[in-house]
């Protein structure tokens, strides 16, 4: 994981939820991560990491990921086995 990767996961567990994190810099973070990701219908996203699957949404018209959608990728981390202590 490179500086900018370490922010964004820095970001993503950050109490209170942060407003302002990019779809683009979370997708960089998960590749550096190993996830596997592949284009859904719309604005989906299917992402695989260690095993564990998702779908998320692309934010549109704003790059930033909302509050309830940030909460989500957290959760999908932990559920992965990555951890706010991986900095």
């Amino acid at each position: 994981m490179n500086t900018k990767q370490r922010k964004t996961l820095e970001l993503i567990f950050k109490v209170p939820v942060q407003s302002d994190v990019r779809w683009s810099d979370i997708e960089t973070m998960l590749k550096g991560f190993g996830a596997e990701i592949s284009e859904g219908e719309g604005s989906r996203v299917r992402i695989v990491l260690h095993g564990v699957k998702a779908v998320f949404h692309r934010p549109h018209p704003k790059k930033t990921t909302d509050k309830g959608a940030l909460v989500s990728v957290r959760k999908f981390l932990i559920n992965a086995g990555i951890q706010h202590d991986e900095i």
